[in-house]
């Protein structure tokens, strides 16, 4: 049935599944051939899949905690190097040299505006 290894099962089809073991727990004279087809070994595997999606949702609320934590320290050291970056304009003023240490542009540098030329409408 499963086409692939790797691809997931959808949900619907493993409650169906789930259905299909309850279905079978109720049968009393149910006994198959195949050891890994027994409602003990079924009950096992599904017990096993139930713990593996637990795992996965707690596994998933780690990663969103800890995603929540990185943006966090990123938004607080972007912060402090602002200010950082404003304490060097303060200490060596806006033409000092000391700027590009920072990666900004002294203000000699900048572009001064140029002047607009208004064009007269040809009469």
């Amino acid at each position: 049935m499963t086409t692939g290894t790797n691809q997931r099962i959808p949900l619907q089809i493993l409650a169906a599944d789930r259905e299909t073991l309850l279905a079978l727990l109720s049968l009393s004279d149910y006994t198959p051939i195949k050891p890994d087809c027994t409602t003990a070994a079924l009950q096992q595997l599904e017990a096993e899949l139930t713990q593996a999606e637990n795992a996965e949702i707690i596994a998933r609320r780690a990663l969103e905690i800890a995603r929540e934590q990185a943006v966090r320290a990123g938004r607080v050291f972007h912060g402090a190097m602002l200010s950082a970056k404003a304490q060097v304009i303060a200490q060596y003023g806006e033409d000092s040299p000391a700027l590009h240490a920072v990666g900004r542009k002294q203000k000699s540098e900048r572009r001064r505006p140029k002047r607009r030329t208004v064009s007269m409408p040809a009469q």
